[in-house]
């Protein structure tokens, strides 16, 4: 199992930008999938970006362009970095791992408050 631990979530006015971090308490000694979500109030989880073992990245249609996902180089951190955010941004976003390479994300941290008022 993977802990893992957001920060960096805040509150910011529309177009302004924040990256949020993923603390791995266990590194990729082989890369597998991780990927950010997120979810807004009284609507259903959304994958926001996701990237694979070999490193490539998806990104939701909804922040192509405006958010990036990376790794550290020593990838004990997942990264988030949010440009150019609007209101319909908010939501608790959290990081997910699929150590096992499974097709699914089975570990997920506490999430982080992003708000992002017009």
């Amino acid at each position: 199992q993977v802990q893992l631990t957001e920060s960096g979530g805040g509150s910011v006015q529309s177009g302004g930008s924040l990256r949020l971090s993923c603390s791995i308490s266990r590194y990729l000694y082989d890369n597998y999938p991780m990927a950010w979500f997120r979810q807004a109030q009284g609507k259903e989880r959304e994958e926001v970006a996701t990237i694979d073992s070999g490193g490539s990245t998806k990104y939701a249609e909804s922040v192509k362009g405006r958010f990036t996902i990376s790794l550290d180089s020593d990838k004990s951190t997942l990264f988030l970095e949010m440009d150019s955010l609007k209101p319909e941004d908010t939501a608790i976003y959290y990081c997910a791992a699929d150590p096992l390479d499974s097709g699914g994300f089975t570990d997920w941290g506490q999430g982080t408050q992003v708000t992002v008022s017009s």
